[in-house]
């Protein structure tokens, strides 16, 4: 395959590159724009208007033959009108069948771009299989796309996503129903949406369709905060209707159609109903309201935990390990809990000094050669750095102003495609501040509101570490601990935090405090403070 393939035209030579976009460039009112980054060498390339990334290296998805129609049993179809769904959309949609392992299975193709790239198989005593190494992809991908609807059913299996069609909506289904709610790997559940936002981009209003169980609740939760809860709906159902494929078989197309014209938007900050907060009320009601995620370190837990939809504040006077103490909180957040991060890091640049700093921390071991404790192997570098793709992303993008909203930009698509539940800002110095006639305190004011407001969005927890102004030494000449109102800017940095945390670090006995100093909301800490132990590979340990 070559750029040409994909619609990208290379000019000129260069290991970085900025081209027009095939797949949004058209479409733009600034068609020229050279919104589309290339790298030459490796051989990929990201849209920094639409998203549209790539690369030229071969997948390892191979095309799966499936026929161009199929002739079904006349048990399936009736299977299928005895749940409303008529056999002119089995046709449409080429659904199939063929017998293997002892069982009659019904074929529903995956196609992406045009090539048939999973089949899913269910039996009528459901049953379930795929084909193995099929690609993970939206179910009816390529229909959506090609669609002139502005409405989208985003539903949790097939034959909910076929019932929407019976109704004349437009629709898709995840791949693998929704995650069970003890499951560990929650995140990459929702892998296949990676690459999905022109599709949603296409459409004005997304109408999401899971299922009315537990599991299917919490994923309409995570897929409104991926996609954007501002265009997102949700559906209700009629008393006794798990899907919509029940609606369909139990009180025909009018209601489902009914149900999907009267499903309701996410609750969107600024717009609160009364009746959208009882069950969740009446759920902390009775379990209690929920604290934060545990930081790794049982002495600070006391005092802080991490809960998504927050921002919190941390400051210290240079070279205190403001940033080391973020980035080794991350690392304990991913490891426990399974998070995903994306780190807008100057004060860490270049980027593959930043990588080492977080594996030295996965490993417990140092990467260059020490005399304190072992160095990692090579092997142990190379397989960290692999899996450290999985969780962490930077936000460096090149020949773009690094103002908060370029960093809020690239954010959102990390929250769509990658999931993330941690973004880091550090150090607030090194962003671009455009103030636009506006004093340092009123800026700072808005774009901490901003940012703020981004958290509580898309749920995700933001640290910003922040400098403080020129201290002063104190009678025994040395720099008490600063606070938030220490930082240039003024007490907005406090009042608009939900947290606040000092690193302050004491160079004679090498103990790092961390000391708490704000705390929004009582479940989630209190103030006072925790020491800690700095080791070698740049990790903290409990002061005991």
């Amino acid at each position: 395959m070559s750029f040409e393939s994909y619609g990208i035209h290379i000019h000129g030579s260069g290991a970085e590159i900025r081209t027009i976009c095939p797949q949004c460039s058209p479409n733009r009112k600034k068609s020229k724009d050279q919104c589309l980054a290339v790298n030459t060498i490796d051989g990929v390339w990201l849209c920094h208007h639409c998203g549209w990334s790539g690369s030229l290296k071969k997948s390892d998805t191979k095309p799966i033959p499936y026929e161009s129609k199929q002739t079904l049993p006349e048990k399936v179809v009736q299977y299928f009108e005895s749940r409303g769904i008529p056999q002119g959309i089995l046709e449409q949609e080429r659904i199939g069948f063929e017998k293997s392992f002892g069982k009659g299975w019904i074929k529903f193709p995956y196609f992406y771009n045009s090539i048939c790239v999973n089949v899913k198989y269910r039996t009528s005593q459901k049953d379930f299989r795929q084909e193995k190494g099929g690609k993970k992809c939206l179910y009816r991908r390529d229909k959506a796309m090609g669609s002139a609807k502005k409405e989208l059913v985003l539903t949790e299996g097939e034959i909910d996503a076929l019932s929407c069609l019976v109704a004349g909506y437009e629709a898709v289904s995840i791949p693998d129903g929704a995650p069970s709610e003890n499951s560990k790997n929650f995140n990459t559940k929702f892998d296949f949406l990676k690459g999905t936002e022109k599709l949603f981009s296409r459409f004005d209003r997304i109408i999401i369709a899971g299922d009315n169980d537990a599991p299917g609740k919490r994923a309409v939760q995570e897929l409104g905060r991926r996609i954007g809860v501002e265009k997102c709906f949700v559906v209700e159902y009629p008393a006794g209707c798990k899907d919509c494929n029940d609606v369909l078989k139990q009180h025909g197309n009018d209601e489902l159609k009914a149900a999907l014209e009267s499903a309701k938007p996410f609750p969107v900050e600024g717009i609160v109903t009364p009746s959208s907060l009882t069950d969740i009320v009446l759920h902390e009601y009775c379990q209690g309201i929920q604290g934060g995620e545990k930081t790794g370190w049982r002495n600070l837990d006391e005092y802080y935990t991490v809960r998504p939809g927050e921002l919190t504040i941390v400051t210290g006077i240079p070279g205190s390990g403001k940033s080391n103490f973020v980035d080794a909180l991350a690392v304990n957040l991913i490891k426990n809990s399974m998070w995903r991060f994306g780190f807008f890091s100057p004060e860490n640049w270049p980027l593959q000094r930043h990588a080492q700093t977080l594996i030295e921390k996965f490993l417990g071991k140092s990467f260059r050669p020490s005399r304190f404790g072992d160095r990692m192997s090579m092997d142990e570098a190379k397989e960290e750095t692999e899996m450290l793709d999985d969780f962490v992303k930077f936000i460096a993008p090149k020949g773009e102003i690094l103002s908060v909203d370029t960093i809020l930009k690239y954010a959102r698509i990390l929250c769509l495609q990658f999931g993330i539940k941690g973004l880091v800002i550090d150090p607030w110095n090194e962003v671009e501040h455009l103030f636009k006639g506006l004093s340092e305190t009123q800026y700072i004011s808005q774009e901490l509101t901003k940012i703020r407001r981004f958290a509580r969005l898309n749920g995700i927890h933001i640290w910003i570490v922040a400098h403080p102004t020129k201290l002063q030494k104190n009678s025994q000449g040395k720099y008490d601990p600063p606070t938030m109102y220490d930082i240039s800017g003024g007490a907005h940095w406090r009042n608009k935090a939900d947290n606040g945390i000092c690193v302050y670090r004491d160079f004679e006995t090498n103990q790092t405090e961390i000391i708490v100093q704000k705390i929004r909301f009582k479940e989630i800490g209190k103030l006072g403070s925790a020491k800690l132990k700095y080791t070698y590979s740049g990790n903290y340990r409990a002061w005991e």
